[in-house]
């Protein structure tokens, strides 16, 4: 198997990918009858996406998150969901590339997902959350003594 090159194998990967998320039990119905996403319309703005994430082709310049905000506020998205959503994309490069762009392909794709899981829960986007202060201890400069 080859690794991926160029937009022609993003369009190939993303194609296939969603061809499987539409056919899926559990991803199909919220694309078909909660987003009601046009497939055909989608898929040059998602080779757009990955093209930009997997080569820097700055061709991506819309709000991911706010999309999928919406969305959640429609029909909950849950780790169950980017779960299979993984699962999928996974599989869609297994099936189709090998190599270091293609595993870079997965390492996005599980960034991405965890850090929109995060977001849709009200949290931090990045996997580096805030570390806070147990309740029951002082601040520092407060055991200073003068």
């Amino acid at each position: 198997m080859r690794d991926l090159a160029d937009r022609t194998d993003v369009a190939e990967l993303v194609t296939g990918f969603y061809r499987a998320a539409f056919a899926d039990p559990l991803l199909g119905p919220i694309f078909t009858e909660v987003a009601k996403l046009d497939l055909e319309r989608h898929l040059p703005i998602m080779c757009d996406f990955w093209e930009t994430v997997l080569f820097r082709a700055d061709r991506y310049h819309r709000n991911a998150l706010q999309l999928h905000l919406v969305l959640h506020a429609r029909h909950p998205l849950t780790a169950e969901h980017f779960d299979r959503w993984l699962e999928l994309w996974n599989q869609a490069l297994d099936d189709r590339f090998a190599g270091p762009v293609a595993e870079h392909a997965k390492v996005q794709a599980d960034r991405i997902a965890a850090s929109m899981l995060r977001r849709l829960a009200g949290r931090s986007g990045s996997a580096f959350e805030t570390i806070t202060r147990r309740p029951d201890q002082e601040p520092a400069d407060a055991r200073i003594n003068p």
